[in-house]
């Protein structure tokens, strides 16, 4: 079964958001255990960070649905 042009190019998102939000949760969970463990502030901030940067991805995934009309 061959993809269409859209279909392929969705599938390239979805394997993008899919790594960015694999790296987004590594990351997010080792800032949440060193700001427990160690009181360290500035963990925080990149939990935060890294939360922000996993929804924004999913949020870009789903608005190439709706640019493309599929």
């Amino acid at each position: 079964m061959s993809l269409t042009p859209e279909l392929a190019a969705q599938k390239k998102r979805l394997t993008a958001m899919a790594v960015v939000n694999v790296v987004c949760v590594v990351i997010a969970l080792t800032a949440i255990v060193l700001h427990y463990l160690y009181a360290l502030d500035w963990a925080l901030f990149v939990f935060g960070g890294a939360l922000l940067v996993g929804f924004g991805t999913q949020i870009w995934f789903i608005a190439g649905f709706r640019r493309k009309g599929v």
